[in-house]
């Protein structure tokens, strides 16, 4: 016990991670949680990671707590089943998707209650990745010390999928979906303790939530450089361009990669390009690869191994990172560590990642992104100096041991400020 018979913070904590969808091929989130719970075990704390379904892969010293949902996207409507009606938060998910509505960072709230109610006494501090439901508010209510983690503000993707909507009844289904950002804008302005992944992230959830910038935490994402690592020992394709990004979100820019794709291949007959995502069939990535006449020439693999995705990156000349915005930027931040050289929009926190060891562009600018592409790929040269760059720069400034101690003097802040 620390002085005054409060409890001493200063060894090892006992940490609950929340995560209502965390499978790391499910989006950034939960790479997220996959790997900022390896590095805090790794730095001596004991870590919970209580999560819905698509369920996490987790270092073996983490434990998974999981809290089952209806899983309607991989399950669809139909697979409600009688017994699924004892549970309330089961009627709502589904009520919700029927009506085109994403209610699973609310009914995941109201189970991560259920469940920390009866083991309030395990935990020092909770840390919730940006579910910002109701639930936050009773969790926090029940003198937990509570940590929300904001990656970016949601209304960004509300915002670029409006403006990539073509007929009303699409934005009208757009609304519908992102109708949980009525309660994330009213749950986050009563949280206590906001942290975010980058500058340019604190900046945006400040002006879009009506909050304070100084009243957010900025603590990087973070790499784990021992597995997203350059492998000598392959050969680099000098006509290979690579991407890691949801093919059908508008977030993601894959359209002007395409585009300038499509341009480029007027003066590399033989370039290839590798996605590392799943397009929607009959979705408009995979009528935009029609149109432009791309079905023979884009290659789109999923559900690959994370050494896969590392061999890949070793194999490319070129990893593009194509985004209208990036509340951080995992995959330009996962090529540097393989020493793959990075071509990068401006949007969002990209810059703040890839800096001066990458080439950055204009976002939404196909032609800008087929000249920077097209200039790398006539200098091996600088395309080898700038994988060396952006390697050390990941290890210097974003490898999760950097990040993970940071996020640690923040719990200690937090549960410092608790204790008075």
């Amino acid at each position: 016990m620390a002085p005054g018979g409060l409890p001493d913070h200063a060894g090892p904590l006992r940490i609950a991670l929340l995560g209502y969808r965390s499978q790391p091929y499910a989006g950034g989130q939960g790479v997220y949680l996959r790997y900022l719970s390896k590095a805090l075990v790794e730095a001596g704390h004991k870590v919970d990671v209580i999560s819905g379904p698509p369920y996490p892969h987790l270092d073996p010293r983490v434990r998974l707590i999981e809290l089952p949902s209806l899983d309607l996207f991989a399950n669809g409507l139909l697979s409600l089943r009688p017994r699924h009606l004892r549970s309330l938060s089961n009627v709502i998910e589904w009520c919700s998707k029927l009506t085109g509505g994403f209610a699973e960072p609310y009914t995941f709230g109201r189970r991560a209650v259920r469940y920390l109610r009866r083991h309030t006494d395990d935990y020092d501090l909770v840390h919730d990745n940006q579910s910002l439901s109701y639930g936050m508010l009773q969790i926090q209510e029940m003198g937990l010390p509570l940590v929300t983690t904001v990656h970016h503000p949601i209304t960004s993707d509300l915002r670029i999928a409006l403006k990539a909507a073509r007929h009303w009844w699409e934005r009208l289904l757009v609304r519908r979906w992102h109708s949980f950002l009525g309660m994330q804008q009213k749950v986050i302005r009563q949280l206590h303790h906001v942290v975010t992944v980058s500058d340019c992230s604190r900046q945006d959830i400040a002006r879009d939530f009506g909050i304070q910038p100084a009243g957010i935490g900025v603590v990087h994402n973070g790499i784990d450089t021992a597995v997203f690592r350059p492998l000598p020992d392959v050969a680099r394709n000098p006509l290979r361009l690579m991407a890691t990004c949801s093919a059908d979100a508008p977030l993601k820019g894959l359209r002007y990669l395409l585009r300038a794709y499509a341009e480029l291949l007027q003066s590399y007959p033989q370039l290839e390009l590798l996605v590392i995502s799943k397009p929607r069939p009959g979705g408009r990535t995979e009528q935009l690869v029609r149109r432009l006449g791309l079905v023979d020439r884009v290659r789109f693999v999923s559900g690959i191994s994370t050494e896969q995705m590392v061999r890949y990156y070793a194999e490319a000349a070129i990893a593009v990172v194509p985004s209208v915005y990036e509340g951080f930027g995992l995959p330009a931040g996962e090529a540097m560590a393989c020493g793959a050289p990075v071509v990068a929009t401006d949007g969002g926190a990209l810059p703040e990642v890839v800096g001066d060891a990458g080439v950055t562009v204009p976002a939404r600018d196909a032609a800008a992104l087929a000249d920077a592409l097209d200039s790398l790929l006539k200098d091996p040269a600088r395309r080898q100096a700038l994988g060396e760059k952006g390697r050390q720069r990941i290890l210097e400034q974003f490898c999760w041991d950097v990040c993970a101690g940071q996020m640690v003097a923040y719990y200690r802040q937090v549960l410092a400020n608790a204790n008075r």
